[in-house]
């Protein structure tokens, strides 16, 4: 045999045993890796019979590389807060905890003690007392609260948004953000490597020009992680001198303006103003994301701004790394202690089956159960995926309305008019496993009747969907639907 057919045989056979081992370490990893049993078994059946695209895919799609350093990061929490109904400290000497408990039960209706308890195991942070929330609707109202609070900041700003518009909204809180740096105060804005390219010029380009301290949360590069779908940090955040914050489901963009004119493509949206000591959470969860974004170590939080409102508050983070399931796991159970309303307002709903399963439960225990989404939804796809499964929420009792135009985006939770779930995350996969996302849970009769009457006057104004409406959908509506139903995890 000549030397040159000796190598080809030997680069093909080298080859192969390449290919097999990749096949074989990408299924085993799958397997051992995965949580789902059905998505381990569709990775491995994919990494084994499509070498070498099957194994490719999973590389860049299956394997979540983020480890968020917010174990290293998060020091011990610096403080306790004198006078709030809530103490908490990383010790969890059985002092602190019974003293806290005993105060959470004084203040919490007994009701609802199930689900502050859940969420407390869930998230390993306390809740505080001593909040006020403001629900601001639309940019009309959350765009000049939010730049009264960055031009009266005297000592630190703290922004993370998944898109920052450079015109309009957007390009005056740029500019309130730079006369804030020449004044002295401490300026830090996290951007997602994927939600900057929704604006033109790239808000990285202008902060630059700036001179506005930034960071991107997983910027597009070969070396990134599903660089351009997954793991994308979708929270919104602002928070001035420790003490005024600013969270909800509303990007800085003009769409939001729903009352100019010439906004072609208008998007309702609630955001919330917050003070008191959540905000000192919400500044936890920057800072943790800053450090990710950074490689920074988080300087340790001084002071607390201690508030005199009636909420009572918790951060949950969500994300594909350690907070994986962590919401799902608190509405789960929030659900099943539901006894007379549930109401969700969320664009996007593609809830898991364990979630499908606790709303069908709570209708058929006679808890009146509401989901409003969008007629028209700016995401079609999800539209339809969606199309697909409500028959099963339908037929046991639980009552869907499509909310007419503009597009509402708006994510909303609301449990016997009294605890309240409001933030960035939709009822989606991508939401709930794929992205990194940031709710409060609260704990405020006003707030809860407040969002539900928002909801109540929403529905009013709706159409409901029936049973023989989505059974009688033809044929190829059905495909569709079931098309991108069968893809909705990958969203």
């Amino acid at each position: 045999m000549s030397e040159g057919p000796e190598k080809a045989v030997m680069f093909n056979a080298a080859l192969l045993f390449f290919l097999v081992i990749t096949q074989v370490v990408t299924a085993f990893h799958a397997l051992i890796y995965k949580r789902d049993p059905k998505a381990s078994w569709a990775w491995i059946i994919t990494c084994i019979l499509l070498p070498p695209v099957g194994p490719i895919l999973y590389l860049l799609l299956g394997i979540n590389r983020v480890r968020s350093k917010a174990q290293r990061l998060k020091g011990s929490w610096p403080f306790l807060l004198p006078g709030s109904p809530f103490l908490y400290a990383l010790d969890k000497s059985s002092e602190i905890q019974d003293a806290r408990n005993v105060l959470c039960k004084h203040t919490i209706p007994p009701h609802f003690h199930p689900i502050a308890h859940i969420a407390e195991a869930v998230t390993q942070r306390p809740l505080l007392g001593h909040n006020t929330i403001q629900p601001l609707f639309n940019g009309e109202q959350a765009y000049p609260a939010m730049l009264e609070a960055i031009h009266g900041a005297k000592r630190r700003i703290y922004l993370a948004t998944y898109i920052l518009d450079t015109d309009g909204p957007g390009g005056e809180i740029i500019e309130a953000l730079a006369s804030a740096v020449s004044r002295g105060v401490e300026v830090k804005v996290l951007l997602d490597g994927v939600g900057e390219f929704y604006s033109r010029p790239r808000p990285s380009m202008v902060l630059q020009r700036r001179g506005i301290p930034f960071a991107r949360f997983l910027p597009i590069k070969l070396t990134s992680p599903s660089p351009f779908i997954n793991l994308r940090n979708h929270r919104k955040l602002l928070i001035v001198d420790g003490g005024t914050g600013f969270t909800g489901g509303m990007n800085i963009r003009g769409k939001h303006m729903t009352q100019d004119p010439n906004n072609a493509n208008p998007a309702q949206d609630i955001h919330f103003r917050l003070q008191g000591a959540i905000v000192s959470q919400m500044e936890e969860i920057f800072l943790e994301d800053w450090g990710f974004a950074t490689g920074e170590s988080r300087q340790g939080l001084t002071t607390v701004v201690d508030g005199t409102g009636q909420a009572i508050c918790r951060s949950v983070t969500v994300g594909p790394n350690q907070d994986l399931n962590k919401l799902s796991v608190i509405l789960n159970g929030a659900v099943s202690l539901a006894s007379k309303s549930i109401h969700i307002m969320t664009p996007y709903f593609l809830p898991p089956r364990e979630m499908l399963g606790a709303l069908q439960s709570a209708a058929l225990r006679g808890v009146n159960v509401n989901v409003v989404l969008p007629a028209r939804n700016n995401l079609p796809f999800v539209h339809w995926a969606t199309r697909n499964m409500l028959w099963e929420l339908l037929l046991y009792g639980v009552r869907v309305y499509y909310q007419p135009p503009p597009f509402a985006h708006t994510k909303l939770f609301v449990l016997d008019d009294f605890y309240t779930v409001l933030g960035s995350a939709n009822l989606d996969p991508r939401s709930l496993r794929l992205n990194f996302e940031v709710v409060l849970e609260a704990y405020e009769e006003e707030l809860g009747r407040q969002m539900s009457e928002h909801i109540q006057s929403t529905i009013a104004v709706s159409r409901e969907v029936t049973l023989r409406e989505v059974d009688s959908r033809p044929l190829p509506e059905r495909f569709r639907d079931s098309l991108c139903w069968l893809f909705s995890p990958y969203f």
